[in-house]
């Protein structure tokens, strides 16, 4: 526990250099900047949403708007898509939380596509089909220190900062007392009712800042890709996202990032192989599910330390 975000960081150090590219790097680190803030509702709090890549594609995008048609720096509008994103899963997380089980599923989903085409129409704004186009961050300077945000690895390592600054966040809300009542939730809502906590409050809470982790990831896209494509906002961004932390392990502290390389890694690989490569990992993910289902790290946690 105490050790678990400065090995976390330096596992993610050496990812550039054991990885073939420094792009699936960068796309690791994104990804599992998203399944870290996925797993913080579903795999700490137990609730299943399919509609995160709205939260990620609203970082993105507001990142992006705030860049091209407002001429922003790159760090205000960071912190521009991060709050937009905090928002939006506020409001979204108010009007899911009333529901339960498949159904909450169903409604955030609904809600995601909502915003999805809402940015489809306000293509004045946003781009359309054609996506966000138009800006692009090239160099960083961080209190005199010029960095070459061009260079893929240059790039990676201050992406990687505001990984590691996603994981203590994370951290230090499951050593608070919040954190102990959302895995009360997960493990029995009605006994953590009756013990008094206000389930709807916390649930809420928990939503919001998930969003608020997965808008990051959406804000460290914008800036990798200098694009913003309207796919980041679709249902499949959002089913991605389950696979990749199921994959990894919910409820596993490092499990998104596994989870993110092994669903990339195999997307590399059988693309090469095969166009229909979505029907190999699909088939990879149903034996993970059916006989492994603590997913990767989850599995490698659960030998190292047996109950």
């Amino acid at each position: 526990m105490k050790w678990r975000v400065p090995l976390s960081i330096l596992a993610l150090c050496v990812l550039p250099w054991v990885l073939p590219s420094k792009a699936l790097a960068v796309n690791v680190l994104i990804y599992g900047v998203v399944c870290v803030g996925y797993n913080l509702l579903f795999g700490y709090t137990g609730l299943l949403s399919f509609g995160h890549a709205a939260f990620f594609g609203a970082g993105a995008y507001i990142t992006g708007i705030a860049i091209v048609h407002f001429g922003l720096p790159w760090y205000a509008a960071v912190v521009l898509g991060v709050l937009g994103g905090g928002l939006l899963a506020l409001v979204i997380g108010a009007l899911s939380i009333r529901t339960r089980g498949i159904y909450f599923a169903m409604v955030t989903l609904a809600l995601a596509q909502l915003v999805y085409y809402v940015a489809l129409q306000a293509s004045n704004w946003t781009g359309g089909e054609n996506g966000l186009r138009g800006f692009t961050v090239s160099k960083i300077d961080l209190f005199g220190l010029q960095i070459n945000f061009l260079d893929p690895l240059q790039k990676y390592y201050v992406l990687m900062a505001f990984a590691g600054l996603a994981l203590w966040f994370v951290s230090r809300i499951l050593n608070s007392p919040f954190g102990a009542v959302i895995e009360a939730i997960r493990e029995n809502e009605t006994r953590a009712r009756a013990c008094g906590y206000n389930v709807e409050r916390a649930k809420l809470m928990s939503f919001t800042l998930s969003g608020l982790i997965c808008a990051l990831a959406g804000t460290l896209s914008a800036m990798h890709l200098a694009i913003v494509p309207l796919d980041s906002l679709h249902y499949q961004t959002s089913g991605m996202i389950v696979m990749m932390t199921l994959l990894g392990g919910a409820g596993s502290f490092f499990g998104p990032f596994v989870g993110a390389l092994a669903f990339l890694l195999m997307e590399d690989v059988f693309s090469i192989w095969t166009s229909h490569w979505q029907i190999v990992v699909g088939s990879v993910f149903i034996l993970f599910v059916l006989f492994l289902p603590k997913g990767i790290w989850g599995a490698l946690l659960a030998w190292r330390v047996p109950k």
